[in-house]
């Protein structure tokens, strides 16, 4: 390996270094100016989870990795998908509401569930890239204002027309034979992994060849770093806006549904938000990337996970967890965009270095 690969390497490995050293060094410096113990904080960040949680780990791992993917599809193309949680509520509404209907029977009503899920979350995202193409509205207010109203619907709906019991309202719980069940890797009591979680994988492996195997992927990431260059090549930018918006809530359709399938069986008290902003900061976390993604997904997992341990080993409030993710995402981007600019000026030094000896010697 000569000295180039070398300095590419550690330049590739500085942007991530510089930004775990931020996160940790604030994140101190919060637990110590709030008068908590940091070392209290980080041994039980740093503890071995217990069975239960390394199931939960899993998890929400892949529901995170989801969401991050399709806020992802989005930022490639240069449109920032805000609307992911409503698009993934939306989703899930639909789904459940199919699925406790009862209207087919075992694995056929899973299967038309995620398709009716992916094509509402689709739908619902679409409005947002026909109000950018045909009106100029910006994605970024309409999908906050989708947002709002996916939220008041789909309580309207639920109130209308879901069971009630007691305080509590859901829809119609999915029959016992249409339910995914996952494995169990340890003792029953310690929770399943939800099969449905193949999802993410699946869901990775395909952003992954749609991004550099498909000329749609290649048009995308053209789009993305200049919409006049892939103009000027022939691609369509308000159709690129309009399929990529619709791509990406297709793909949060699918956020809520391993645990929809795997242990929750209706839509209600049980249904899990936030999921979409945690997927736009983990998005953001690894660069768009699946690998960089799936890392970050892993990270916030992990530390919510664990931040459940904070609440009876120490007396470190559980929220110190979110800024330290919050802290974390920052980091990441400054720490990139300073190590970018950095490289940038040394590259324009050789060159000028080397134009100069050229010159010399002529």
């Amino acid at each position: 390996m000569n000295a180039v690969q070398l300095r590419r390497i550690g330049m590739a490995l500085l942007a991530p270094a510089i930004a775990i050293a931020v996160s940790v060094l604030v994140t101190t410096i919060v637990i110590a100016a709030v008068g908590s113990s940091p070392g209290d904080f980080w041994s039980a960040m740093f503890s071995d989870p217990t069975p239960r949680l390394r199931v939960n780990i899993v998890n929400q791992t892949a529901m995170i990795y989801t969401s991050a993917v399709a806020a992802a599809i989005g930022f490639r193309m240069g449109l920032f998908n805000i609307g992911i949680e409503g698009q993934y509520l939306m989703a899930s509404f639909a789904a459940a509401s199919f699925a406790g209907a009862a209207y087919l029977g075992g694995f056929a009503n899973v299967a038309v569930s995620i398709i009716i899920a992916m094509a509402v979350g689709a739908a619902w995202a679409g409005i947002a890239g026909i109000l950018r193409t045909t009106r100029g509205v910006s994605e970024v207010i309409s999908t906050i204002m989708l947002n709002a109203i996916a939220v008041t619907l789909v309580g309207y709906l639920v109130d209308r027309h879901g069971v009630h019991e007691g305080n509590t309202v859901h829809t119609k719980t999915i029959e016992s034979g249409s339910m995914v069940k996952g494995f169990t890797p340890y003792e029953a009591r310690d929770g399943q992994i939800w099969a449905l979680s193949i999802l993410a994988v699946l869901v990775g492996v395909g952003f992954w060849v749609l991004l550099n195997k498909t000329r749609f992927g290649f048009d995308l990431r053209a789009s993305g770093q200049s919409q006049t260059a892939a103009l000027a090549s022939g691609v369509n930018p308000k159709r690129m806006i309009v399929v990529s918006m619709m791509l990406s809530g297709g793909v949060a359709g699918l956020i809520w549904l391993p645990a929809l399938f795997g242990a929750a069986g209706s839509y209600g008290t049980s249904y899990q938000s936030q999921l979409g902003f945690t997927g736009i900061a983990v998005a953001l976390l690894g660069r768009n990337r699946p690998l960089g993604m799936l890392f970050g997904a892993v990270l916030f997992a992990f530390l919510s996970a664990q931040s459940n341990t904070l609440t009876f080993g120490t007396d470190v409030s559980p929220s110190i967890v979110q800024i330290t993710q919050g802290v974390a995402v920052l980091a990441v981007v400054v720490s990139y965009e300073v190590v970018r600019r950095w490289r940038a000026r040394l590259e324009q030094r050789v060159v000028a270095q080397e134009l100069g000896t050229v010159e010399a010697t002529a």
